[in-house]
């Protein structure tokens, strides 16, 4: 299948959703190159600009939304087509953050493939999208610190109701919830990791 200007990019940080994702372009005839976070993303269209960005945003090293925040102020990235995916992110809150960084589409993990394919040949086919103006680094920062303390709230609130399930629970039945558990805490460290490094970068604008 042909595809203007450069294959798709897939950002995506778990292994085997990355495996799914470029497996299900391929089998369709896309032309498909990977990252696993931001960072790689970014060195991967200094070499090739892809023609559609289909990027995760809870990431290490640099996610989702700080790419897209990235590639809207480079002029020769600004209007390569975004896909957002997101398991985490999915509050009308999030998606409207998204969608004014020039997002195109957001999707909610689990993907289904069918939805996905159709959606990135809506996509492509549209040719380059109409994008608002980039945010200012202020208001960027802004809007993502009040999207990552709405998750660390929420994953708070996650994780005092599984511990205090956990403690009503048959021995049996223990081992998923503690996996379940242990998911959450990593999830939290996560944010509470990216959120500690917006705040430093927002002390310049507070002072």
């Amino acid at each position: 299948m042909n595809v203007p200007f450069g294959p798709i990019l897939v950002v995506e940080d778990i292994p085997n959703v990355l495996e799914l994702l470029e497996v299900t372009l391929r089998f369709k005839g896309y032309p498909v190159v990977t990252a696993r976070n931001g960072q790689e993303a970014l060195e991967v269209i200094s070499k090739e600009l892809p023609a559609l960005v289909i990027t995760d945003i809870l990431m290490p090293k640099m996610d989702g939304y700080a790419l897209a925040q990235k590639l809207r102020i480079t002029p020769r990235t600004r209007h390569i087509p975004i896909i957002f995916l997101s398991a985490t992110y999915v509050t009308p809150e999030d998606k409207s953050f998204a969608l004014s960084m020039g997002a195109v589409k957001f999707m909610e993990k689990p993907v289904d493939t069918e939805d996905f394919i159709i959606s990135v040949g809506e996509v492509l086919t549209q040719g380059a999208p109409t994008v608002p103006e980039p945010l200012s680094e202020q208001e960027f920062y802004k809007g993502y610190r009040e999207r990552l303390e709405s998750k660390l709230r929420h994953k708070n609130t996650q994780i005092a109701r599984t511990e205090r399930l956990l403690q009503t629970l048959p021995a049996d039945q223990r081992p998923a919830f503690d996996a379940l558990l242990a998911e959450a805490r990593r999830h939290r460290e996560e944010i509470q990791h990216e959120l500690n490094d917006l705040y430093k970068l927002l002390e310049p604008f507070e002072k």
